[in-house]
């Protein structure tokens, strides 16, 4: 007995992570350069939670599951890009997390494709997604992970550009850098974002 009164306070005293990818739900856009967020929440699926259920809450799909003794949430929000924020915000009240503890992975057109970048806080750039996050969210003190899709071509409009999918010759190259995003949110939680930024930021695309 004493036992599992010892297993629940431990469960109680986790703390507790949100990594959330951003991009838009449905089948028409899941294969997008703007999906890049749900794609390295897929990844981190297959490495820490290949056997959980998906569950349905926030305006969104997540997961929960273990990883270096915290409770992890991995989250895709539903609401469509433009309003990423309103699911983020509503899991971090119901989980009691606060910035500290938050990930958010997300396309970045600034960076070359397959590139990744660790950044401690900031603005959100010309993202739409990010910029909804910083107003449900009221703060830029958040880690966030940028996964490059870059260069876009200038004449090319934004949101074809982020809404089209990656050529042939970019696919490997852009499935490695998802599974990096993926070590790269997982690196933060274990060793912190300093020692994560040195091992990611410097690193090749390939």
């Amino acid at each position: 007995m004493l036992g599992f009164f010892r297993k629940k306070n431990s469960d109680k005293n986790r703390e507790t992570w949100i990594i959330a990818g951003l991009g838009n739900p449905g089948p028409e856009y899941s294969d997008s350069r703007h999906n890049c967020g749900f794609r390295a929440i897929d990844k981190l699926k297959e490495k820490i939670a290949p056997n959980e259920k998906e569950l349905q809450k926030f305006k969104g799909k997540y997961i929960s599951c273990l990883y270096n003794d915290a409770k992890i949430i991995l989250l895709k929000p539903e609401t469509y890009m433009n309003n990423s924020g309103e699911s983020i915000n509503a899991a971090m009240h119901w989980f009691k997390t606060d910035e500290s503890r938050l990930i958010v992975i997300y396309d970045d057109f600034d960076l070359p494709a397959g590139q990744i970048r660790i950044r401690s806080k900031g603005s959100a750039g010309t993202h739409n997604g990010m910029k909804s996050v910083l107003q449900y969210t009221d703060t830029d003190e958040f880690v966030r992970i940028r996964i490059g899709i870059g260069p876009k071509e200038k004449e090319m409009d934004i949101i074809k550009f982020v809404l089209g999918t990656f050529p042939r010759d970019q696919k490997e190259r852009m499935d490695n850098a998802f599974d990096r995003a993926a070590e790269a949110a997982l690196a933060i939680i274990k060793s912190g974002v300093n020692d994560a930024m040195n091992r990611f930021n410097q690193a090749s695309i390939s």
